[in-house]
């Protein structure tokens, strides 16, 4: 266990604190990225960090999602309530948009979350950002989450992409999965992290 006690970071959902990274793992040629252990009590906060994920598929079928389990990674099927926006530029400068993107939320779902709304698996294209889960042991509460990406899709469309939400559960939520939406992760890199208030 690596105590990064420099690493500070701007989210403007969560006081700062340092980060303590807990694990690392690299896609190949992956069905999925699941972290089982190491999601408790201990942190209030976890924050996963998604470095270069590279899809084996092109467009709605090689985005990044993910999901929850309350019972240590035997079943992902949190029922989720989220919002989902995005912003993108061409680099033609023929394109761009800002906009609400109801076909990528979730209403009361058990579903796994996109992450980005396309991907492109062209061989210099990826997606990179992170994810916040807040307070996942609780009790009490339900377990709410945001994420920033930054990816490219048709067209050479540079998106970054907002979500957030909750898993409508008072569960302890100990474990978590990220997929593609079909087929594999070629590539990448996902650390979690807990956060040191």
């Amino acid at each position: 266990m690596t105590a990064y006690n420099e690493i500070r970071y701007n989210n403007p959902y969560a006081n700062a604190g340092s980060l303590i990274l807990l694990s690392t793992q690299t896609a190949s040629a992956s069905a999925s990225i699941s972290f089982t252990s190491g999601i408790d009590s201990t942190y209030k906060e976890y924050m996963f960090i998604f470095n270069n994920i590279h899809p084996a598929n092109s467009g709605v079928n090689g985005k990044l999602t993910f999901n929850l389990s309350t019972d240590g990674g035997s079943s992902y099927n949190v029922t989720k309530t989220t919002t989902f926006f995005e912003a993108g530029h061409s680099e033609l400068d023929a394109y761009s948009v800002l906009a609400y993107e109801a076909g990528n939320d979730l209403a009361q779902s058990t579903s796994y979350q996109d992450l980005a709304r396309n991907t492109t698996n062209a061989n210099d294209d990826s997606l990179s950002g992170y994810l916040h889960l807040f307070n996942p042991s609780s009790n009490v509460y339900v377990k709410h989450f945001t994420a920033i990406t930054n990816t490219v899709y048709d067209s050479n469309v540079a998106t970054v992409t907002y979500i957030a939400g909750y898993g409508n559960t008072t569960s302890a939520v100990n474990a978590i999965d990220f997929k593609c939406s079909s087929g594999n992760i070629d590539d990448g890199t996902i650390q979690m992290f807990g956060v040191v208030s």
